[in-house]
């Protein structure tokens, strides 16, 4: 009885087996799963489909920092504008770091990119990277800031760097009575080449008014040693800036502008005339001399025509900004990467120096914003909508 039930489960066994590859050999063939898709990196943004005919990524961007408004806009734009017209594109930031910024552009390096526009965090730093792009056959463009030391730029997108300066100091000339008004200087970064730009510009207007005693410079005694001289050379510009950088960091600015009121006497106060080179350092050092009770008036001057800065120069506490359309700039370097994409002609508008080659500029221009047209600039042009401010008339 026991082994003829042991010869039955056998039997079954075979049976079930038999009835089982049947039944496989039948049914739909499985599906494969799809491929894991890979996360941007830190910092970078989801690319678009590939254009028609192209594969994988074919503009790559680097920017200096989230932490100011101006970036974060810029890189909607450009990933807006690009996206429209049917190209892939990717935007990291370095934040700061030379060092992340030349793994940003390897990064991209290796996505095959054909277009690289990076707006170098150092500029002679920088030469790096753009050497290695160079290498791999990818176009550079140098973005708002000029990469320095190399001849693997391909073109510098801008606005006219020199006009920014010389703006500022004119907004400051036009609003000064007398002689012996006091001036304090203030610049960008150091490792900034828009930097020295900025402040060429704005030497060669107040110059002549410094000169013939109508500016008294209070905050850099290489400033006043130099304070004959029309023209600076780059040697003598980085003295004066090594005095008075902000770092373009609205804490560094704060600092600075607090230590040399300390260092004031009064006489050096009453109503006096500061050189901000941009919106966020313009904030912090005009807050500081509103806090010095012998700051009796202060002009003071900015660029970017950042939303905060456009509230304090209708609420009256800076004096102007210098308004660089950035969708302007944006634009110039998209249709300037899809016309080497395609291989088309660009049109110039004259060279820059970076101290190795002449590098050719597409440049954009720079227009004055104070109280009196702020709403005609920048509200009527759709730049901004009224209801981003108050007191707005």
């Amino acid at each position: 009885m026991k082994q003829k039930s042991s010869r039955l489960v056998m039997i079954l066994f075979a049976v079930m087996t038999i009835v089982g590859m049947l039944l496989s050999a039948c049914s739909a063939p499985a599906t494969t799963a799809p491929a894991a898709t890979t996360a941007p990196a830190a910092g970078a943004t989801a690319t678009s489909a590939p254009a028609a005919g192209g594969t994988g990524l074919q503009v790559g961007i680097v920017l200096p920092t989230k932490s100011e408004p101006r970036w974060i806009q810029d890189q909607t734009r450009f990933q807006d504008a690009l996206k429209k017209a049917g190209f892939s594109v990717e935007v990291l930031f370095s934040e700061g770091s030379s060092a992340t910024e030349k793994t940003n552009v390897e990064s991209l390096l290796t996505k095959g990119i054909k277009v690289l526009i990076i707006c170098p965090q150092d500029a002679v730093a920088a030469a790096a990277a753009a050497d290695e792009a160079h290498a791999a056959g990818v176009k550079v463009i140098s973005y708002d800031r000029l990469i320095r030391g190399t001849t693997s730029v391909d073109y510098y997108v801008t606005f006219d760097s020199m006009a920014v300066g010389a703006q500022q100091a004119q907004y400051l000339i036009d609003h000064a009575t007398g002689k012996g008004n006091p001036l304090y200087l203030y610049a960008g970064a150091a490792t900034d080449n828009n930097a020295f730009i900025f402040f060429e510009g704005s030497w060669e207007k107040l110059q002549p008014k410094i000169a013939d005693g109508t500016f008294v410079i209070k905050n850099s005694s290489q400033a006043v040693s130099l304070q004959a001289n029309p023209k600076l050379t780059r040697d003598q510009e980085a003295q004066i800036i090594g005095q008075i950088t902000t770092n373009w960091d609205f804490a560094t600015a704060k600092t600075l502008a607090e230590a040399n009121l300390t260092a004031a006497t009064t006489a050096d106060k009453g109503t006096v005339y500061i050189l901000a080179p941009n919106d966020g350092t313009a904030r912090s050092i005009a807050d500081t001399f509103a806090a010095d009770k012998d700051v009796k008036k202060y002009y003071v001057t900015g660029q970017d025509a950042e939303k905060a800065s456009v509230q304090y120069i209708i609420d009256g506490k800076q004096s102007m900004t210098v308004f660089k359309d950035v969708r302007t700039l944006v634009q110039t370097a998209i249709d300037a990467s899809i016309a080497l994409l395609k291989g088309q002609p660009l049109t110039t508008s004259g060279t820059y120096n970076n101290g190795k080659a002449d590098i050719p500029a597409l440049q954009s221009p720079v227009i004055t914003v104070d109280k009196a047209n702020v709403k005609a600039v920048l509200i009527d042009s759709g730049y901004y909508k009224a209801s981003d401010f108050t007191g707005l008339q």
